[in-house]
């Protein structure tokens, strides 16, 4: 029987997730506690990473995949599956009977006429002239049609849609499978987790879920579905509510609604967020608030680059991507995109490009450069006992290069 290779891939739509996607590959962006990262680990097979190449060191150091070079080797069944796909719980069952599949299939995306999951038995392989990976796309569109009821992000906004969706589902998936203890009437925890006292807890809507090494302080308020992951502090008074989702190491404090917030992001303080996306090594100030519901109550209209798109949601708060910082009391407006690296000040009515101080309020936008970033990431990750990497520096550097027209189209100001 033939061995497997499974080969993720970003198409040419991953720049539409932007700013989420810039400092990761697609499918290690967290929705409803799962990366579609998470699943794939579960194929048995050989797991490939094919993405953009700003990104290949950080996909074999940080993602431990093989980064996807050549089709040297013939001799093995492929399964592509695109970065793009929602990590819905119980994926990798579908997944897996794809990859025991005796002929070739695909499944196209009707939107977009992308290829969502493709297998080719290695016999097919044998004859091809393959010569780049465009080349083995090109041949799977060909390839005869399939039906796989599966989930796409497409924008940044569909993330929380899938995750406000999925959220309760995925607790009742890790329950069902993963080791847990119920410490508290719905809250399930593992490892050495300690709950302060006066908790007030309401599972009604889902679970409550505190991985290894948990600290939630005195005072606070959690209404499922709620996900903490590992070494995770949760401050007290803390509000969690409506579907959480909190990466490995994260510092939380304030009112939390609906959202997901990636490892190393702190939001010790009290303010607002909710219905949004947070990236990792963010820091919001104390007092910082955003907005996730129009005054008129409305649908929220977000504007992607150029783009104008209309998400169809009435709640929807701001995507934040890695690395950006809020001053003391910055107020965020209804559906903004905030780019990597940025920090803001005062209110914040607009999208904010990569790499700008943006204190429009004090009449001031300016450029914020690599080198400033790369001493600032230093600083953070020796907080954190996390050792600055080269790659970690080229990473700063390759994103403001890649972010300079966002920069140059957003504003005219920016110096």
């Amino acid at each position: 029987m033939n061995t497997t290779r499974i080969i993720c891939f970003e198409d040419a739509e991953v720049d539409n997730l932007r700013p989420i996607t810039l400092a990761r590959p697609a499918y290690a962006v967290t929705s409803a506690s799962f990366r579609l990262l998470d699943w794939l680990k579960r194929i048995p097979g050989t797991l490939i990473g094919h993405v953009r190449p700003h990104l290949n060191q950080i996909q074999e150091l940080d993602y431990e995949l093989e980064t996807f070079t050549s089709l040297l080797d013939r001799d093995s069944d492929l399964l592509l599956i695109n970065a793009r796909i929602a990590p819905t719980a119980g994926l990798d069952r579908r997944l897996q009977e794809w990859a025991k599949s005796d002929s070739a299939k695909v499944v196209i995306d009707a939107e977009s006429d992308a290829v969502l999951i493709a297998f080719i038995p290695a016999s097919d392989l044998t004859n091809l002239p393959l010569n780049e990976f465009s080349d083995l796309l090109e041949h799977a569109t060909k390839l005869p049609a399939s039906i796989l009821d599966l989930s796409v992000f497409r924008w940044p906004h569909d993330v929380i849609q899938h995750h406000m969706k999925e959220m309760a589902t995925s607790m009742n998936w890790r329950l069902s499978h993963e080791e847990y203890t119920e410490k508290l009437d719905g809250v399930f925890t593992q490892g050495d987790v300690k709950i302060g006292d006066y908790p007030v807890v309401d599972t009604s809507d889902g679970p409550i879920l505190l991985n290894e090494n948990v600290q939630v302080g005195p005072f606070c308020y959690l209404s499922g579905p709620v996900f903490v992951g590992t070494g995770t502090r949760v401050i007290e008074h803390a509000a969690l509510k409506d579907g959480v989702s909190l990466g490995h190491t994260v510092k939380i404090g304030g009112e939390v609604e609906a959202s997901i917030i990636e490892p190393y992001t702190n939001k010790q303080h009290h303010g607002f967020l909710g219905h949004s996306y947070l990236g990792s090594w963010i820091n919001l100030g104390a007092g910082t608030c955003n907005s996730d519901l129009k005054n008129t109550y409305g649908k929220i209209n977000i504007h992607y680059g150029n783009s104008k798109i209309a998400t169809g949601m009435q709640f929807l708060g701001c995507f934040m991507g890695d690395y950006s910082k809020t001053a003391i009391n910055t107020s965020i407006f209804t559906g903004k995109v905030i780019g990597v690296c940025s920090m803001m000040y005062g209110f914040v009515t607009s999208n904010v490009p990569s790499y700008v101080n943006y204190a429009r309020l004090f009449g001031q936008t300016s450029l914020l450069p690599a080198d400033v970033m790369i001493n600032t990431q230093k600083r953070m990750f020796a907080r954190r006992k996390v050792a600055q990497r080269e790659c970690d520096r080229q990473l700063i550097r390759d994103m403001y290069d890649l972010s300079c027209e966002e920069r140059e189209s957003a504003d005219q100001d920016i110096l």
